[in-house]
């Protein structure tokens, strides 16, 4: 086992690693750029090591920084948690150069997956079901009019190198397709410094539901079921539950054994977890998957009673899965709480926060690395906290949920505790009757004062 791991993070995912290290009697490393030196993560670890200034290029994306702060302090592995390097191969790899234990997926393993257009091809091989389109990535616009007419439209572009929602376009018809094909393949070489695109059948009222998979080095991988994400803003997730309320018994043990057979193909190494879109008549196809930790891996965890962190920990040791799949006893819903305002259209809302009053009781879960007299900086995602409420029923979570977003003070910044407040009341959320086209027609209500 690790005798010492560096979080190659911060905020409250640094904090949910160093818990489950404490836990298991690992001491822990935190990493920090100059704006984080206040942060909970730099405490609460064992040993800091300030890695750069505020902007993420010069700190938490600066490889040979971390990987110095992690020879000085004889880091024997590292945590990359979610964003930042965590499905970067070329970290992964230099890990493995350094003899430094990367706690996620190999570089092969990455380079599979991370490439959508490779990824789906690779699941093609592996017999998982994916949306009809292209054959890997187009090289050229008369080959893309050639897919989109044999696809048929609706055709959705998206950037083979992308992630939240950049450079994709929605194209219902072909006059449209040229002016679509030029804006996201421009949009993707900013973002990504790569304009490859590939297409996919428009999925009309999809879901957005993706399931939890562990493999161990032995090429052996088991499902911990699903998580219905499908509540977006601009393919930015908002809020998750599970079980799906559009989950049925047979839909879900077959998307779970389409889910093993795709980590088993690749023989992954870890947690992770394959994405699937789902029809209104319950067809789904592959998407993506994700080689690391998820945002809302908390849900999953409440309702099978499973550390994650621990499992990616022990998997990363060498140590093998128990092979049995794990399916949903309660109900668990989690809420992103973001530093935005959702009454001006979700701006950033970065600042101090003078006062705070966290939600408790039963069934109530907050992760958060923020605290009373905290600054937050506007240089990172806006996420301060997750809050989780778990139930018997899902009924029960969102009434838990309710109560728990009274609950949640915060002053001196705005944050998205309205939005989530408005959504619990929402007769189509509260139905389960919710795609990712939901939140395209939500309106916030503005408060009345006296």
């Amino acid at each position: 086992m690790f005798k010492k791991i560096l979080i190659a993070n911060r905020g409250e995912i640094a904090m949910r690693v160093i818990r489950t290290c404490k836990e298991m009697g690992i001491k822990t490393v935190a990493v920090y750029s100059t704006v984080d030196a206040e942060s909970l993560h730099v405490r609460f670890a064992d040993e800091a090591v300030c890695i750069g200034p505020a902007p993420s290029s010069e700190s938490y994306l600066k490889m040979a920084n971390i990987i110095a702060a992690a020879e000085i302090t004889n880091a024997d592995a590292i945590h990359p948690g979610y964003g930042f390097l965590s499905e970067n191969a070329k970290f992964s790899k230099i890990c493995e150069e350094h003899e430094i234990k990367f706690i996620g997926a190999s570089a092969e393993m990455i380079e599979k997956m991370g490439d959508k257009a490779t990824a789906k091809s690779t699941m093609i091989e592996a017999g998982v079901p994916c949306v009809p389109g292209s054959e890997g990535v187009i090289p050229d616009f008369e080959t893309c009019k050639k897919v989109a007419k044999e696809t048929g439209y609706p055709v959705m572009l998206k950037a083979s190198a992308g992630g939240g929602g950049k450079g994709m376009r929605a194209v219902w018809k072909e006059e449209d397709l040229q002016a679509a094909w030029e804006s996201a393949r421009q949009e993707s070489k900013a973002a990504f410094g790569n304009d490859d695109m590939y297409m996919e059948k428009l999925i009309e009222e999809p879901r957005h539901i993706e399931i939890q998979v562990v493999g161990d080095s032995n090429g052996r991988a088991c499902h911990l079921s699903e998580r219905d994400c499908s509540v977006q803003r601009r393919h930015q997730k908002l809020t998750e539950e599970t079980p799906s309320p559009f989950m049925t018994d047979e839909l879900r043990e077959k998307m779970g054994n389409a889910a093993i057979k795709a980590a088993e193909y690749i023989k992954y190494e870890g947690a992770g977890t394959v994405e699937f879109l789902v029809d209104k008549h319950r067809n789904f196809y592959f998407m993506e998957m994700n080689t690391r930790i998820q945002v809302e891996h908390p849900i999953t965890e409440q309702v099978v009673d499973y550390d994650l962190i621990r499992e990616q920990i022990l998997v990363a040791a060498g140590v093998p899965i128990s092979g049995k799949n794990y399916y949903p006893q309660l109900h668990s819903i989690e809420c992103r709480i973001n530093a935005e305002d959702p009454y001006k259209d979700f701006r950033p809302s970065p600042g101090k926060i003078t006062n705070l009053h966290l939600p408790g009781g039963h069934g109530v879960r907050i992760d958060t690395h923020v605290y009373s007299g905290y600054s937050i900086p506007p240089n990172y995602d806006s996420m301060i906290a997750k809050l989780i409420t778990t139930a018997q029923t899902r009924e029960e979570a969102i009434n838990k949920m309710k109560r728990a977003l009274d609950e949640f003070v915060v002053e001196g910044i705005k944050t998205t505790v309205p939005f989530h407040r408005q959504l619990m009341d929402h007769p189509d959320y509260v139905s389960g009757n919710y795609t990712t086209k939901f939140m395209e027609d939500f309106e916030m209500e503005e408060p009345e004062y006296d």
